[in-house]
């Protein structure tokens, strides 16, 4: 590799990690099956670098195999003093025959794209 070559690569990489820097990223999340076996409760932890009203995780999803939304747990204020920070979400409906689930984060500025978590949905 020329160094020409060498000091465009390292110059991409450089300008290519802020862009992914401010993404909401699920850190873990758990999901807790109801009486019923079809509705089940679901806990995130998500982290993003919220600064203000302009840009911060504003929603975490439930996604199911098909990339249908399934439940979103909308989050209406910006967590600049509490990161990483975890809520819940009950109550959620996930049909017959799905065994699985995706967690996906949103924010403001960047949409999804963030660190993603699968889970198995316990029957």
């Amino acid at each position: 590799m020329t160094a020409g070559a060498a000091a465009l690569a390292i110059l991409l990489a450089l300008t290519a990690a802020p862009a992914s820097a401010g993404k909401a990223d699920v850190l873990t999340a758990t999901i807790e099956p109801g009486s019923d076996g079809r509705r089940f409760t679901i806990s995130v932890t998500l982290r993003h670098a919220d600064s203000g009203w302009d840009h911060y995780a504003n929603r975490w999803e439930v996604v199911g195999p098909d990339g249908r939304v399934l439940a979103t747990r909308t989050l209406y204020h910006p967590h600049v003093d509490e990161q990483p920070f975890t809520r819940s979400l009950g109550d959620i409906d996930i049909p017959m025959p799905i065994t699985w689930v995706k967690i996906r984060g949103h924010d403001l500025v960047h949409g999804h794209g963030g660190r993603e978590v699968t889970l198995s949905v316990p029957r």
